[in-house]
């Protein structure tokens, strides 16, 4: 999950249990059906119910396996909760919740469909993370009952019946295997800073709001970054094992059968525990990596096939502000800095953590979203910023600009 001017990961969750898998269900549909998403801080989510609910808004996450629903969510409804589970992902702790029984979640726009919610988690900080209300993650148990187009330019997925899917276009196909958590894992090829091309075992990872993640063990073992190459504190980073830790920078480019991405950002991961110090894979591929795509999800077919979008070939030459936000309030439109960065335009800007920001040149915070924030200062420029800190009201210069 990307924040800001940095990056917060619901990454690679994983979950511990000896709970059997329960059975699918599912009406495959005969014609492809659309269904639009919204991104929010460059997750995709859609909407659904669970048992005939009010509306809910689910996280569709390649980094993840089974449906799960956040666990005051799951009270609200009176779900029938059970056993305990607990769950990993990027950062070294854990979170413990529970099995559900007898539940299931339904897609809006597909008719005929549902699928058993297996896990409730905790899963505090998701809203606050994302700027809006999320109640539940799905994933791998989703996915691969369909090949799944997922096209982040339409803001839509197009699910195809994998029975009788026939792919006539342009792209390329690669081979994956899904690892023992349910993850696509593929080959790709990096380059590192000074010219090393190293072709290695990556995690496909939507929730994730980077580009590339590079597991500690990996750069360990590569001594990354090095020691001239410019990097900055990683802020406002956490996942399913809450924070994590490491500096960003860039390498030299990653390949993708053909494709190859020039210079892009890459988080250098330092956590001693949790997803990403994961020894059995060179590191994850976010969002930043997968919107650079058309993408078929063919988990049938153990393949993903990669066709390059509209913005693919654009430059990874984004600003960095310096400040990691969160958002709260009944409408997520109270923004509080949660995290500042050293020597950054924020520090030059005199920006506190715990500072709300009220308004942005003159606009009130409520007319804007996170995501939108987010956006904005990842483009250089100055913007006025109206600060509510304690019982004072400051107005500050914060100019973002490229650190890396």
């Amino acid at each position: 999950m990307r924040i800001a001017a940095l990056a917060t990961m619901v990454t690679s969750l994983v979950v511990s249990t000896g709970a059997p898998r329960a059975a699918l269900l599912q009406q495959a549909p005969t014609t492809a059906v659309s269904i639009p998403f919204e991104l929010a801080v460059r997750h995709v989510v859609v909407k659904g119910t669970i048992d005939k609910s009010r509306p809910l808004a689910f996280v569709l996450d390649t980094g993840a396996n089974r449906a799960i629903v956040r666990l005051d969510v799951a009270k609200e409804l009176g779900l029938s909760l059970h056993g305990n589970v607990r769950t990993g992902g990027a950062g070294a702790g854990s979170q413990q919740g529970f099995l559900v029984r007898d539940a299931t979640w339904s897609l809006a726009g597909l008719d005929g469909f549902a699928q058993p919610l297996t896990l409730a988690l905790p899963f505090t900080d998701l809203p606050s993370g994302m700027g809006r209300d999320i109640d539940g993650i799905v994933g791998g148990e989703f996915i691969r009952q369909f090949v799944v187009e997922l096209d982040y330019q339409a803001r839509s997925i197009t699910l195809h019946d994998p029975k009788t899917f026939v792919y006539n276009g342009r792209g390329q196909t690669l081979p994956i295997e899904l690892n023992s958590n349910g993850h696509p894992v593929l080959k790709a090829t990096i380059t590192l800073p000074g010219g090393e091309a190293i072709a290695a075992p990556f995690v496909l990872d939507i929730g994730s709001g980077l580009a590339i993640a590079l597991h500690s063990p990996f750069v360990a073992e590569h001594k990354l970054p090095p020691p001239d190459a410019k990097t900055i504190r990683g802020i406002g980073m956490a996942g399913a094992g809450g924070k994590s830790h490491g500096r960003i920078g860039r390498v030299e480019a990653l390949t993708i059968a053909s494709f190859t991405i020039r210079n892009p950002i890459t988080m250098f991961s330092e956590d001693k525990g949790g997803a990403l110090a994961n020894a059995a894979l060179a590191g994850n591929l976010g969002a930043q990596i997968a919107s650079r795509f058309r993408m078929f999800l063919d988990y049938s077919r153990l393949r993903i096939i990669f066709e390059p979008s509209p913005t693919f070939a654009e430059p990874f030459d984004r600003a960095h502000s310096g400040i990691a936000l969160r958002a709260g309030g009944a409408d997520f439109r109270t923004f509080r800095v949660h995290e500042v960065l050293e020597n950054s335009p924020a520090t030059d800007a005199g920006i506190q953590e715990g500072d709300i920001i009220t308004a942005i040149d003159g606009t009130a915070a409520a007319g804007f979203t996170l995501s939108a924030i987010a956006e904005m200062f990842e483009k250089p420029g100055t913007y006025e910023l109206t600060i509510r800190r304690g019982d004072q009201v400051v107005t500050v210069k914060l100019a973002p600009r490229r650190l890396i």
